[in-house]
């Protein structure tokens, strides 16, 4: 039996020599035709490389002459504001002012009992009228050759010398009476009819109301948009809105906080509205010819610039850098689009400048 094996494992061997030798192994795993040349593979038929058109959304701006709104918070302060005091000591004989009520630009308010004062001013006025006719006397004479002009110089001198003596007199007189200043409030009175006041002794506080300035500061950002003149709408605490007049932008900054202040004058004849209220200030810059955009479509360009997407009659696609100049329930408020363009509201991120696009029709409008 083991004879057998052997026998048949060296038949198996010359079977293997032999086809070896014959060469057929090659074919194996090939793809040669019967000629011996390998097949061709079949190619799949070439598809043709079309570019990729996105579809996007897109309007017609809308542009509008839009007026930055400037925010300020004030207060209401009077327009003048003076702290009246006596001019000489003196009992005071008459008051005619209270607290509260009213008082006419150069009415007498307060006098002061002199009775010195007021009989030296009659003397001086006696004087004077005597000094006068005798420089008519002296002017007659001399013209008719009966004195000299050294006369006639002796007497024009003395009629200025009581000229001025009856200013003096009247002076030391006025200094017993007090006037208003400007029409206003009497804000405060802190003296009383009899009593005994000196030079200098505040009496009374007076208020101009009309009009009523509001005093705000605005941020060196915003100063080269307003100016004197501009219109201004003002929202007082009780809820009255007024448009007011900018009267007053300073040139110098607050070494606190950096910003200017502004005075708006607003009208109050009836003097109804008071001093120290807290308002609402909105300035409105020089209008700007601008397109208010949704605040979604804002992107951003290669280059870091912010902007939107536009399209061309062509339908391609650029780029457009804007400034917000404003925001707005309605959007921001923008300047730099283009004329003759569409602004892209959807799918602006998946173009680039120069490609070409399908807007949709009826889409975003």
């Amino acid at each position: 039996m083991p004879k057998f094996h052997r026998l048949a494992a060296l038949a198996v061997m010359a079977c293997a020599v032999a086809w070896i030798a014959t060469g057929e192994f090659s074919s194996v795993g090939s793809a040669q035709t019967a000629e011996g040349k390998e097949s061709q593979t079949p190619e799949a038929p070439a598809t043709e490389n079309k570019p990729l058109v996105r579809t996007v959304s897109a309007v017609e701006p809308v542009f509008v002459d839009h007026a930055r709104a400037i925010r300020l918070s004030g207060i209401t302060e009077a327009d003048k504001r003076v702290e009246l005091a006596a001019r000489a000591d003196g009992v005071i004989a008459s008051l005619a002012m209270t607290k509260g009520g009213m008082v006419g630009a150069g009415s007498e308010v307060m006098t002061l009992e002199g009775p010195e004062a007021v009989a030296q001013e009659r003397i001086a006025r006696i004087a004077l009228d005597q000094k006068e006719r005798d420089l008519e006397v002296a002017q007659r004479l001399f013209e008719g050759g009966s004195t000299s002009e050294s006369n006639l110089t002796n007497a024009r001198s003395a009629r200025d010398a009581a000229a001025a003596e009856l200013a003096r007199a009247q002076a030391s007189a006025d200094r017993l009476r007090l006037k208003a200043p400007f029409a206003g409030v009497v804000d405060t009175v802190t003296v009383e009819l009899g009593e005994w006041v000196q030079t200098g002794t505040p009496v009374a506080t007076i208020l101009s109301l009309d009009p009523i300035l509001v005093k705000a500061e605005v941020s060196e950002v915003d100063l080269a948009a307003v100016a004197v003149g501009s219109t201004a709408k003002v929202r007082l605490v009780n809820g009255t809105e007024m448009d007011g007049t900018v009267r007053l932008v300073a040139r110098e900054a607050s070494a606190q906080t950096r910003t200017f202040p502004v005075e708006i004058a607003l009208p109050n004849p009836r003097m109804t509205l008071p001093s120290g209220m807290t308002a609402e200030v909105s300035l409105y810059a020089q209008p700007l010819r601008a397109v208010v955009v949704p605040r979604s479509i804002i992107t951003l360009s290669d280059k870091g610039e912010l902007g939107v997407r536009v399209v061309d009659k062509a339908n391609v696609a650029q780029f457009a850098a804007v400034q917000i100049i404003d925001d707005t329930a309605q959007g921001l408020v923008v300047t730099g689009v283009p004329e003759g363009v569409r602004i892209i509201t959807a799918g602006q991120d998946l173009v680039r400048d120069g490609d070409t696009v399908e807007v949709a029709s009826g889409v975003g409008q």
